[in-house]
């Protein structure tokens, strides 16, 4: 196996399949954030069932809790006094479920456990394409954030920041996971339900519609139509 890599992993099918993709070069340390979400329970279970899937061993996980973004809200996912939107992303629009600056909270405890561990790359699932719109997932934003990194870590210190899928659609991701042989029935995506996915926010629709395009059957419960 080659260097040492800490992968973002949510527990949802993107940052599944980036595991995936890491796994292929990286041994792993895998980084999850709860930072108050509606499904973090499901998320939380998610991650551990993928981290066992891979056999990442115990010091190489961490958990952690961004709680002042629980405090500072602005977000559906959070504030349940919020609408998530159902239906087709808005193209026009950013939605409601976008957190604000999130990633670059996120990316920064990655950097650090990384600098920490040796580690010689962060990989992110995060999809530009697909995305929903959300600002902080696109390329441009990880190469600003590749110049942070290399101004603010150690002479020495060289941790590159990976995003396998940022030009991938939803189908494509689907089918690079399938190829991979990632753990796709363990993943969870939905951003209301934790029993069943509820089939109606955008993050539901949108892998959905990446399985039926790749020609294949979601492997997780949904609520019925």
């Amino acid at each position: 196996m080659g260097d040492l890599a800490v992968v973002l992993a949510s527990g949802g099918l993107d940052s599944c399949v980036c595991v995936a993709e890491a796994a292929r070069t990286h041994d792993l340390a895998l980084l999850h954030v709860n930072y108050g979400q509606r499904t973090w329970r499901r998320e939380l279970r998610a991650f551990g069932e993928i981290a066992d899937h891979y056999g990442v061993p115990a010091d190489r996980r961490l958990v952690t809790d961004l709680d002042h973004l629980r405090t500072i809200g602005g977000t559906s996912l959070i504030d349940t006094t919020l609408e998530v939107e159902t239906g087709d992303p808005d193209p026009t629009r950013i939605p409601s479920t976008y957190v604000p600056f999130r990633n670059a909270h996120m990316l920064c405890i990655a950097a650090s456990w990384a600098e920490v561990l040796g580690a010689g790359a962060v990989f992110i699932g995060a999809v530009e394409e697909d995305s929903s719109g959300y600002p902080d997932c696109r390329a441009s934003f990880y190469r600003a954030f590749q110049s942070a990194i290399d101004e603010g870590t150690r002479p020495e210190t060289r941790i590159q920041i990976r995003t396998p899928l940022i030009e991938l659609d939803k189908a494509s991701i689907v089918r690079r996971g399938t190829e991979l042989a990632a753990p796709l029935h363990l993943t969870w995506s939905c951003y209301t339900g934790e029993d069943l996915a509820c089939r109606q926010c955008e993050s539901c629709r949108l892998r959905l519609r990446g399985f039926a395009a790749a020609g294949l059957r979601d492997p997780v419960p949904y609520a019925s139509p």
